[in-house]
């Protein structure tokens, strides 16, 4: 374990900085800081959405009147 500490904390042969393609970590954390950004916005924008479905449904489902059948009143014959 401490091997692979001093390997990976040892000075790089390749200097990531003069090739222009090459991996910036920086550049990938801000990537990423920003579609967790975008990703937490649409989060809310869709549990919104849901909020707003569900409330509707529900409005509709309360609106829904039974038919009341009044079975006291029925006369049989005898």
């Amino acid at each position: 374990m401490i091997e692979f500490i001093k390997k990976f904390f040892a000075p790089s042969d390749k200097d990531y900085f003069e090739d222009p393609n090459a991996f910036s970590l920086a550049e990938k954390i801000l990537e990423l800081q920003e579609r967790i950004t975008m990703l937490e916005l649409e989060n809310i924008e869709m549990t919104n959405a849901l909020y707003e479905c569900e409330n509707r449904m529900e409005a509709k489902i309360d609106n829904i009147h039974p038919v009341i059948y009044n079975f006291n009143d029925h006369k049989t014959n005898e």
